[in-house]
């Protein structure tokens, strides 16, 4: 080593010492507008690690995110312990720590069927509930105060997605212990823990066969997800649904006429008792409250006005999904086994007598499912959903059309009485019509008055005297003899073929309508009707081979029935709209159709509008007409002044 090293050796050296003496070094970096969001938001639920929040406060203890995770029970302690830290960010910090510990001890979601949810598990979620409760109503200032702060939305966020994991446990305890003849609501309990339940605002008619996180659910088929920001967790129930099927002959089972939607919104809140910050933090006694969020859009806990989370088509989505329309509704109408005989009424959310009705008719050869976007965009728009309730029909498409338009109207009806038995509610009033298709068709005459005319226009020829009268008036008179419905303020006709469509008669028509098959029950029930009248035809002078007209024959623009129902008046006073499908836009619009309905067919004098679009038949999927229709729906509320 030369003499001049050495000597310059002591100044390196007092300079290594006063660098790492506590001269701290800083330095500067630029950042990415994405690692700015994801430095600012991210947190355990999101990227598996903990929020810069969280790592902050770990640090102000001189503890790091891989300490806490190896031995959580001493971070808690040492986080409890520091009396220097804002109770904000403890408590928030704390939450975190137990959703990140609830995380490792939970099964994934695709294994939870074959590994059930722990009790140690369970606990975990709930203490990361319990400090997010305490952060957000005892940590000092209130939710509002904090409204426009990322670290709320953030421990909000674990109080959710905590109650959503502590609901799929409850939920499943809640379901064994009523299997075995205890009330769906008695407690739960765990190792620590009880849990009270209430589950009545849900208006349970049998047990619930599963629960789902709404968040976990996603459909093909639905152009939106309509949700409300809040808190709670979003479900759904799912309930048995109706069996629609005539039993096989021996088997008694009765088919009702009416059903809620057998998919049910949820929203789950766990309520920790306590009034006080101790209190809270004290406690293991729990209330597992669950809300309709359709009803219920906000609740009071301690002094606090909170805005209820909610999802209004996951209920929708997960019901049509499983539902089966799509091959059923094809098996009726061609007669095949599983296929439905008599209508059916759907309501789409919990039966509320302050919500005006919406009733929906589908059209041939099809089902509630033709509705999907525009039920779900009226369920999803805040304020249409504050003023109304969707109905919808599913019907058998192959019977004829006086026939299912008596049947729907005794269904609607029955329907209406059993849920507003006095006719007093408000439900039951100014309601709207809304066909599509053929259903527009059926809602038209469900708003008409047949007086004599269909029956003078379709019997008049027959010679029909005492018994034979007495016997046909017996089964036909009701169908052919009907008033409009009375409540009913506006109507909706998209598409309907009023006065029938040349393509139901030409080749292709006439292929398909040998394929529809009546209904069997149709069959036996008219049978002696149609006898009589053959006999009576056999009297005539140029008597003719008669058959039941199904759906198709009805169709044919020169059906005596059409020809004839065409003509009757809708009701005085009652406000119509008609969307028209117009396939090809360079053909006039008067020499137009949309495929299979004409415009001339279509077409309404004295509707209140008429909005043409450029579309097949099934145009009432078109985000053009779902427009159309919820601006007609919100003219409504303004006349009449909802």
């Amino acid at each position: 080593m030369s003499v001049a090293f050495r000597r310059i050796l002591p100044v390196f050296a007092s300079v290594a010492l006063l660098l790492t003496s506590g001269c701290a070094m800083v330095t500067m970096k630029q950042v990415a507008p994405t690692e700015y969001l994801a430095n600012k938001r991210g947190d355990v639920l999101t990227s598996g690690d903990f929020s810069a929040a969280s790592r902050e406060t770990l640090s102000v203890i001189g503890l790091n995110e891989d300490q806490c995770e190896k031995d959580i029970v001493t971070c808690e302690k040492t986080l409890k312990a520091t009396v220097d830290i804002p109770e904000e960010q403890r408590l928030s910090a704390l939450s975190e720590l137990w959703v990140k510990n609830a995380l490792a001890l939970s099964p994934k979601p695709k294994d939870r069927d074959k590994h059930p949810m722990s009790d140690a598990a369970l606990d975990a979620w709930l203490e990361a509930a319990r400090y997010a409760y305490a952060y957000l109503f005892f940590s000092g200032r209130t939710p509002s105060q904090r409204a426009f702060e990322d670290r709320q939305t953030q421990v909000r966020d674990y109080y959710n997605y905590a109650a959503e994991q502590t609901a799929a446990v409850v939920f499943k305890r809640s379901r064994e212990s009523a299997l075995e003849g205890e009330d769906y609501n008695a407690a739960v309990e765990g190792e620590r823990w009880t849990l009270t339940s209430d589950f009545d605002q849900l208006r349970l008619t049998s047990i619930p066969t599963s629960m789902a996180p709404a968040s976990s659910l996603s459909f093909a088929g639905l152009r939106s997800t309509y949700r409300r920001d809040g808190f709670g967790a979003e479900l759904v129930v799912m309930m048995d649904p109706p069996k629609l099927i005539a039993p096989p002959a021996g088997e008694k089972a009765e088919i009702p006429q009416y059903s809620e939607m057998s998919a049910i919104n949820a929203t789950a809140l766990l309520k920790f008792k306590g009034n006080s910050l101790q209190e809270v933090l004290d406690t293991t006694q729990v209330l597992f409250d669950v809300y309709s969020p359709e009803s219920t859009e906000s609740v009071e806990l301690h002094g606090e006005k909170v805005p209820l989370a909610g999802n209004f088509t996951a209920a929708y989505g997960m019901w049509l999904a499983q539902s089966g329309f799509a091959t059923q509704s094809l098996r009726t109408l061609f007669g095949m086994s599983e296929g439905i005989a008599e209508p059916h009424m759907y309501l789409m959310q919990p039966w509320d007598p302050n919500r005006r009705i919406i009733f929906m008719l589908h059209g041939l050869g099809s089902s509630p499912e033709a509705w999907v976007n525009v039920a779900n965009e009226i369920l999803g728009d805040p304020e249409l959903r504050q003023h109304f309730q969707v109905w919808q029909v599913y019907y058998p498409t192959n019977a004829p059309i006086a026939l299912n338009r008596y049947e729907i109207d005794q269904a609607f009806n029955n329907t209406l009485r059993h849920f507003d038995p006095n006719g007093t509610s408000r439900a039951g009033k100014d309601m709207v019509f809304i066909g599509h298709s053929m259903g527009g068709v059926l809602a038209r005459l469900l708003l008409s008055d047949s007086g004599e005319v269909l029956w003078n226009d379709l019997l008049a020829n027959y010679n029909l005297k005492g018994e034979r009268l007495k016997r046909v008036q017996t089964k036909l008179g009701p169908l052919l003899h009907f008033d409009a419905e009375p409540n009913v303020e506006r109507a909706i006709f998209i598409a309907a073929p009023h006065k029938g469509t040349d393509i139901a008669g030409n080749r292709f028509g006439r292929l398909i309508g040998r394929l529809v098959r009546l209904p069997i029950t149709l069959l036996g029930k008219f049978e002696d009707v149609f006898q009589t009248l053959q006999q009576a035809e056999a009297q005539s002078a140029q008597p003719k081979k008669l058959v039941i007209p199904n759906s198709i024959d009805n169709l044919k623009a020169d059906d005596p029935f059409v020809k004839a129902s065409s003509a009757l008046p809708i009701r005085p006073g009652l406000k119509y709209h008609s969307i028209i499908a117009q396939r090809k836009p360079e053909v006039p619009l008067e020499q137009s159709d949309d495929g299979l309905v004409p415009y001339w067919s279509a077409h309404l004098p004295g509707a209140l509008s008429e909005k043409v679009i450029i579309s097949g038949h099934s145009v009432q999927e078109t985000p053009q007409a779902v427009l159309e229709i919820r601006r007609i729906l919100r003219e409504d509320l303004e006349d009449m002044g909802d």
